[in-house]
């Protein structure tokens, strides 16, 4: 499986990035994709998950400000993030995980100026 991500970049606080993550490849046995971040110095985290069935889990410190959804149509999740905050500045990484494998992104750097 290979997953290109897309849609990061720069904006001010408060505003919106909507992020991309398509899948290719042997696609049919993703369980779950998801939105991991690494800022600088720290460990990466968890941001967003869903499963194949569309179940979402998003961490605290996002919930309420990031929406994590799926269109199985074209193996594609996307992570809306609005009311950005310059704590959320980090490389986020699009993950899929299946009984076989797990998969990584190359990642797509967010900034967020104050």
């Amino acid at each position: 499986v290979q997953l290109q991500a897309s849609g990061g970049g720069l904006v001010q606080a408060g505003g919106s990035l909507r992020l991309s993550c398509a899948a290719s490849g042997s696609i049919f046995s993703i369980n779950a994709m998801g939105w991991y971040r690494q800022a600088p110095g720290k460990q990466r985290e968890l941001v967003a998950a869903i499963t194949s069935g569309g179940s979402p889990n998003v961490a605290d410190s996002v919930k309420g400000r990031f929406t994590i959804s799926r269109d199985n149509a074209k193996n594609t999740v996307y992570l809306q993030m609005n009311s950005l905050k310059p704590e959320d500045t980090a490389v986020y990484y699009c993950k899929a995980v299946s009984p076989n494998f797990t998969a990584w992104g190359q990642g797509t750097l967010v900034t967020v100026s104050s």
